[in-house]
């Protein structure tokens, strides 16, 4: 033990100057690993390659050219943003021109025609899309006995469906004062 100690050649509480020196004229100033995790956001802990909250690994760090060539395509997806919004702003509804028979497609025409409150129109039109689904359910071909009852499982549950929004909508159908 006594030959360990007579072979060392600074003491432990001198710092090592000329090492430190080396260090501090090789020590690049841009960072050569990120600080925070992309993931989590968490701060790396020093020397860590993963991040000690989620595990993901530390990706290196960003060089000023990159962030350049970042900051040139958040300009241009910006510009390309506004070009879009000013498009849709110059865009006018009274500009396009509608067939003529399309009024009668409209919400209100519809509820006036059949009489219904908008509640019990909406039940309706739910209804109607639960029939076409348990329609577009059998379109379906079914190779085993276990699909074939899987699809009339299905079946079964949006004609359900269709039934208690029919059902809703003549609950929510206001009286009519004829």
């Amino acid at each position: 033990m006594a030959e360990v100690a007579q072979g060392t050649q600074e003491e432990f509480w001198r710092p090592p100057t000329h090492r430190l020196t080396e260090e501090i004229a090789v020590h690049d100033p841009h960072p050569a690993m990120a600080e925070a995790c992309p993931r989590c956001g968490t701060e790396f802990l020093l020397g860590s390659k993963f991040c000690h909250s989620c595990g993901g690994r530390r990706p290196a760090a960003i060089s000023s050219s990159a962030r350049a060539d970042a900051a040139a395509l958040a300009g241009l997806w910006e510009r390309a943003i506004h070009r879009i919004q000013s498009a849709v702003a110059d865009l006018s509804w009274s500009k396009i021109k509608f067939p003529s028979w399309m009024h009668h497609l409209h919400f209100h025409e519809i509820k006036s025609r059949l009489g219904l409150s908008t509640a019990s129109l909406i039940a309706f039109v739910v209804g109607l899309s639960c029939v076409a689904g348990a329609l577009l359910v059998g379109v379906y071909s079914a190779k085993t006995w276990n699909d074939f009852q899987a699809i009339q499982y299905y079946r079964a549950e949006w004609l359900l469906a269709a039934t208690a929004s029919f059902v809703a909508g003549i609950l929510l159908k206001k009286p009519s004062q004829d």
